[in-house]
């Protein structure tokens, strides 16, 4: 049996994938001297093409004293889950 091909899957994928083009683009504008590899697209998506650390993983998804629930992401494109803070919030109900 045929495998059905979700529309709305299949325009998340383009949309990331032209996020991710955009961030590449954005940052082989600048000299080679001035890239940082990390930023937003269009102001607003973050992401981060550096090698991830354990600090920023830590700081991407353990944050429990942050008001943030989402955070920019330690490596790729989009945000991440501040999970301390969803245990904060849950511990306290």
């Amino acid at each position: 049996m045929a495998k059905k091909k979700n529309p709305l899957a299949r325009f998340m994928r383009l949309v990331w994938w032209g996020l991710g083009a955009a961030a590449v683009a954005k940052e082989l504008q600048s000299p080679p001297g001035e890239r940082q590899w990390h930023g937003h697209v269009a102001g607003v998506v973050p992401y981060d093409f550096r090698p991830p650390t354990p600090e920023r993983i830590r700081n991407s998804l353990w944050r429990p004293d942050d008001d943030q629930i989402f955070t920019d992401t330690a490596f790729g494109i989009g945000w991440s889950i501040n999970v301390g803070r969803l245990a904060k919030l849950a511990r306290r109900t």
